[in-house]
């Protein structure tokens, strides 16, 4: 059975970004499974980091993420994809980034994340030995994702890797940030379509991360809304050649503007 793996920077970012895909490919045979690198609870957050569960109306109190967690697990059931896997590490928020706009404006100088990413995910990569990995473009901005894909690379994984276009800072602006952009500017761009169950799967996938839909989108009804604009189609660069394997029907014929 061949092996999709898709890294996420975050708990929610490949089933927003590629969620339909993955759902495909379940459907199809493959062994699909997300994981996560940032994952870890940090008991007494605070700062910026705590602002960032309050506004999100969780008391100081709650693992938030521990409920995020469990969200991504009914997500990966919801997709009727593998259980998730969680790597342990801190969101920026807790890696000394103090505000959102820290969030987007490059990488600290102190941030040394990607030297302990980057065995991790080597020896992620290496049990799983993935048929094809789906990873992001880092589009938006996000430090998060920029190091991810930074510590990605460093892993000189041989497997084909579908990067996808980072949702939903892709329908927030007509221009997002595309900080890693000329990383990509080379690779052929291929769109998959999204059957009707595949679309149904990935909405209710994203909307088991009930502590992000409603300071992300305003709640189910904007989520809907929001995943709409996509058209059904989930959008990618491609490094390396497709595996056999992959349902062609899901290639779209042709991917307008």
């Amino acid at each position: 059975m061949p092996l999709a793996l898709a890294l996420s920077p975050h708990l929610d970012d490949a089933a927003f970004s590629c969620g339909g895909t993955l759902a495909r490919l379940a459907a199809s045979g493959w062994r699909v499974v997300m994981a996560t690198l940032f994952t870890e609870s940090v008991p007494d957050p605070q700062g910026f980091a705590l602002a960032c569960q309050l506004d999100k109306g969780l008391p100081p109190e709650v693992d938030y993420m521990a409920l995020r967690r469990a969200e991504d697990e009914a997500a990966a059931r919801a997709l009727g994809i593998a259980p998730p896997v969680h790597l342990p590490f801190r969101e920026a928020p807790h890696r000394g980034y103090a505000s959102a706009a820290e969030l987007f404006a490059g990488p600290r100088v102190d941030d040394g994340v990607v030297a302990d990413l980057t065995p991790a995910l080597a020896d992620l990569i290496g049990a799983r030995m993935p048929d094809l990995v789906l990873a992001p473009q880092a589009i938006g901005g996000h430090v998060d994702h920029v190091q991810m894909v930074r510590a990605f690379r460093e892993t000189g994984s041989a497997a084909p890797i579908l990067w996808w276009r980072d949702y939903p800072y892709t329908v927030r602006s007509a221009e997002p940030k595309q900080p890693l952009g000329p990383l990509f500017a080379d690779l052929p761009e291929i769109a998959v379509a999204l059957t009707a169950e595949d679309a149904v799967r990935k909405r209710d996938a994203c909307a088991a991360y009930g502590t992000q839909i409603g300071f992300q989108f305003g709640g189910r009804a904007g989520l809907e809304r929001r995943l709409a604009e996509e058209g059904n189609r989930e959008r990618f660069r491609l490094a390396g050649a497709l595996p056999p394997d992959f349902p062609r029907d899901a290639i779209a014929a042709h991917d307008g503007p």
